[in-house]
């Protein structure tokens, strides 16, 4: 069965970090593009970053430039998204999303076949 899990969130003061994961099972995640998305309440679901399938590219939302990474661990199968310097205004449900075909324009688009589930994260004091 293909499924991504994300895990990693939580609450977190404003000017924290949080480490999100994105844990693939029944597939082969290094050949796949990957994305991280979120989707505040009452708001559209946004692209932050994807990273393509060979890691030589990567893409970064403008609000979250200069503060999140987004990093493979092959041996892991699992693809991360650092967060430093969270702002309230980061308070989202984050999805990772997979597609083995997408390059960095379908990824930031949100054209991607697999789906977690999400994991909330909230910035607040």
């Amino acid at each position: 069965q293909v499924q991504l899990v994300e895990s990693g969130g939580g609450l977190v003061q404003p000017g924290g970090s949080l480490r999100l994961s994105c844990a693939a099972s029944g597939l082969a995640l290094n050949y796949y593009a990957v994305g991280w998305f979120r989707q505040a309440p009452g708001k559209e679901r946004e692209g932050v970053s994807c990273v393509s399938s060979n890691a030589g590219s990567t893409y970064y939302a403008d609000s979250v430039k200069g503060r999140f990474t987004i990093s493979r661990d092959n041996a892991k199968n699992t693809v991360y998204l650092q967060m430093n310097s969270l702002k309230p205004e980061d308070t989202a449900v984050y999805y990772c999303a997979a597609d083995y075909f997408a390059d960095l324009t379908m990824c930031k688009e949100g054209y991607l076949e697999v789906w977690g589930q999400g994991t909330l994260v909230t910035v607040s004091s």
